[in-house]
């Protein structure tokens, strides 16, 4: 099923790629916490009050998609890594833009689809094997719909994929991974006009010795005796031991981007360089390096497009206690310490545009349901039931020997499928548009003792 988007969103697109140019400076948006503010409050505070121009998500939660409707910050989604192995089903993928993208795309400014965060270090061989093939059927998808010079595919790596990268000359992708994964991917980025993404780190490779190095300090210095270059801080290592890595495989010309960095303000008592006035200092000197347009000693005269890591506080994250104190933010949005994105007063913020897609009326307290629409196909409809099954919903009942599995029809499958999806993630008409196989009913679809919430 093939979906064409009007000239309207040319148009917009085309807005919104200048705009996208000239932006820099990003931040990730992670939402492990119990006490975030809203995402529209959210989006409405970066695009109004802050010099940030991109955001980076780590799902594609339609909320939150909707949420940066019209405030033409960049948005960079991620698809979940458990989601890969079924993206190397073309049909899958396709199925996943049109209920995905497609819904959002002419209101908020997606420029990117990362599959997957740091596969390669998972260890695990089947979503090593599928990364690159998912990638693959993600544009393709794109391309079917003509979105695929707008929104760039690609996937995030820690620095793990780097068997050596000191001095950074040295740099070279893991044996094994290097020709049979990522030298393919790195084929596709350069076929696409797509870009590298690194998460690079100096806190997580310093130590006390090395720490002044890591903030940008200025008072030490690395010589590289293969190259005979000075290195005066960690970062330009890191990226020219990625680039030193890309140059063996002969792809220097694809544009690296960091995906993720930062520096905690509070941790336990044995992480170094954990404390507000470090995590100050890197990411101040982060913003003016990476936007200086010196670059690094093997790429020089360039800038970064780069995303800080994080947003908010995320109390929810798991492991030591500097994982939960990487925001530049606190929950209430006042900052945890100032690196200078806050506008000033006076200052414009970013245009927000006023187009937003149709919501349903509300009509009152009436109940809505989300059901097949009676000329829908049938193999767009078991498409619909397997995309949202793989969202974590609770597909059960329609299991055999579930309350809904009968009639054993796929009609009515997708109807309990898709209408579980529509409530989960709210009741707007965009989370009952499955590619256009979807309506709206205020009639309860419920039956015997299968129940429709």
């Amino acid at each position: 099923m093939a979906t064409t988007i009007s000239a309207f969103t040319f148009l917009f697109a085309f807005f919104f790629i200048q705009a996208v140019h000239g932006a820099a400076i990003g931040v990730n948006y992670g939402r492990l916490a119990n006490n975030l503010p809203p995402p529209p409050q959210v989006a409405r505070f970066l695009a109004q009050t802050t010099t940030i121009t991109g955001v980076k998500l780590f799902d594609a939660d339609p909320f939150v998609l909707q949420a940066f409707a019209g405030t033409n910050l960049s948005i960079n989604l991620a698809i979940p890594n458990e989601l890969i192995p079924k993206l190397t089903n073309l049909s899958f993928a396709q199925h996943w833009v049109h209920v995905t993208i497609l819904p959002h795309i002419q209101v908020t400014n997606i420029t990117r689809i990362l599959v997957g965060n740091e596969i390669l270090s998972t260890a695990n061989k089947s979503l090593i094997r599928s990364l690159v093939p998912a990638m693959q059927n993600i544009h393709t998808a794109l391309t079917g719909v003509e979105l695929h010079h707008r929104i760039k595919v690609s996937s995030t790596h820690s620095l793990s994929i780097l068997s050596t990268s000191t001095p950074p000359s040295t740099g070279q992708f893991r044996k094994g991974y290097d020709t049979q994964m990522i030298k393919p991917m790195l084929s596709f980025l350069r076929a696409t006009n797509s870009t590298f993404m690194v998460n690079a780190y100096p806190f997580f490779g310093c130590n006390a010795d090395t720490l002044d190095y890591a903030l940008f300090r200025g008072n030490t210095r690395v010589f590289d005796e293969n190259t005979g270059l000075v290195y005066m801080n960690m970062l330009d290592g890191q990226l020219d031991a990625v680039y030193s890595a890309m140059k063996l495989l002969g792809f220097t010309d694809i544009e690296i981007v960091i995906s993720e960095t930062g520096w905690p303000s509070v941790g336990d008592e044995s992480e170094a360089g954990v404390d507000i006035e470090s995590a100050r200092d890197y990411n101040a000197m982060l913003l003016q390096h990476v936007t200086s347009g010196v670059g690094t000693p093997l790429m020089p005269n360039r800038t970064f497009e780069t995303y800080i890591f994080s947003l908010f506080n995320e109390d929810l994250k798991p492991g030591p206690r500097s994982e939960r104190n990487f925001g530049l933010f606190h929950p209430d949005m006042t900052p945890v310490y100032d690196i200078g994105i806050l506008r000033s007063e006076g200052e414009l913020p970013m245009p927000v545009r006023s187009t937003v897609p149709p919501e349903v009326p509300d009509q009152g307290q009436m109940k809505q349901w989300c059901i097949p629409k009676l000329n829908a196909d049938i193999k767009a409809l078991q498409e619909n039931i397997d995309f949202v099954c793989s969202q974590g919903l609770d597909c059960n009942p329609i299991l055999p020997g579930g309350i809904c599995f009968s009639p054993d029809i796929t009609r009515a499958h997708a109807a309990y499928a898709m209408n579980e999806y529509f409530q989960a993630f709210g009741r707007n008409s965009y989370n009952c548009d499955f590619g256009q196989t979807g309506e709206i009913t205020t009639t309860d679809p419920s039956y015997g003792s299968c129940k429709f919430n």
